[in-house]
């Protein structure tokens, strides 16, 4: 006799709700498979979507992390100073800040009335060419000694490393050894740096000093004169951060295919114009993005000028906020005016570099 097989339990039939399937994992009720069939059903969904997006889309959905990791540990705490920047300096009890009062540590920072051992900005309008009036020396304005510094040191950073890196690019005998004497300077700490150009120009200890008062450029202490000290400052950043500049555009210049100074040379193009043409243009992106980095890292120097000089003979941005927070007066608002003004400052530096350069060939931006 045949016995015929009942609903529900024929070949192929799908489980009721609520009936059990026994799995290699172990037993699975029919609203088990169905959430486990639902995850399946989403998580290919997501990945359908990820592949429909564009290239520019994708990577900046990988990107996230990053930006994410970035606003927790950089603009968070840029906001937290500028909310503290509203607040008034408060020199006694307990608490470091005062009332709100909104924009006026920042008029009072551009004005020169602001409770700074050294001003960030003191300038007048006048009535005659320049039209404009210093009110407190050239060398004594943190926000001019900053850009000062920041411009000079560049360039010559920029046309010395140039200088050192097609040096290095070329082959030589002995090019180990001179790679190794550019890039040491770079390794030096910048506390011992400060401290060798501080005994250079030591009028009792190093020679610098009356070397250059003789030629009629420095006063007898030169460390205590803001122009001399600048410039000594000046010389010595130069001296470390040239070979920072030569790394990175050597790297620039060793992409360059050497196949296209050879076809350069066959059709007669003189080294300058080889120069002009072809290593230029190839190496400019590396050589923009050096420039921003140093741009940068020139905009908040301290440690150089605290460990040579000290920041009362050359300020610059970042000594304002460091005398301003540690310097015992407790103006912590004020500091913090001029820790966010410092950083408006650079971020204007970064956005003229990014409109100036957005269109350099190799698609550095």
């Amino acid at each position: 006799m045949t016995t015929e097989p009942t609903d529900g339990a024929q070949s192929g039939a799908e489980p009721e709700t609520g009936a059990e399937t026994i799995t290699d994992g172990g037993t699975l009720t029919g609203g088990d498979m169905e959430r486990s069939r639902e995850r399946d059903r989403t998580g290919n969904a997501v990945i359908n979507w990820m592949e429909n997006l564009s290239e520019a889309a994708y990577a900046y959905l990988l990107l996230l992390p990053a930006f994410a990791l970035l606003a927790l540990i950089a603009f968070y705490p840029l906001l937290r100073t500028f909310v503290m920047s509203l607040r008034a300096d408060q020199t006694r009890g307990i608490d470091p800040l005062g009332a709100f009062v909104g924009v006026e540590n920042y008029v009072d920072i551009l004005t020169g009335n602001a409770r700074l051992a050294r001003q960030f900005l003191d300038v007048g309008l006048t009535s005659s060419f320049p039209f404009v009036e210093l009110g407190t020396q050239f060398f004594q304005q943190a926000l001019f000694v900053t850009l000062a510094f920041a411009v000079i040191s560049v360039v010559l950073e920029t046309v010395i490393g140039f200088g050192q890196a097609y040096v290095l690019d070329q082959d030589f005998r002995g090019r180990r050894w001179v790679r190794v004497a550019i890039i040491l300077p770079w390794a030096v700490p910048i506390v011992i740096q400060g401290m060798i150009f501080f005994l250079l120009f030591q009028p009792t200890v190093g020679f610098g000093s009356d070397l250059m008062q003789s030629l009629g450029i420095f006063s007898a202490t030169p460390l205590a004169n803001s122009r001399d000290a600048f410039i000594i400052i000046l010389v010595a950043d130069i001296w470390k951060s040239s070979a920072f500049m030569a790394l990175l555009i050597l790297a620039g210049l060793q992409s360059i295919d050497r196949s296209l100074y050879d076809v350069a040379r066959v059709a007669g193009a003189s080294p300058w114009q080889r120069f002009k043409m072809i290593t230029l243009p190839l190496v400019m992106p590396a050589l923009l993005v050096a420039m921003l980095f140093r741009t940068m890292d020139a905009m908040r120097v301290f440690g150089l000028i605290e460990s040579t000089a000290g920041c009362t003979t050359v300020p610059s941005l970042t000594c304002l906020v460091v005398e301003a927070m540690f310097g015992g007066t407790r103006i912590f608002a004020t500091a913090a005016a001029v820790a966010f003004a410092t950083a408006l400052v650079i971020g204007l530096i970064i956005s003229i570099y990014v409109l100036l350069f957005r269109d350099t060939e190799g698609g550095m931006y």
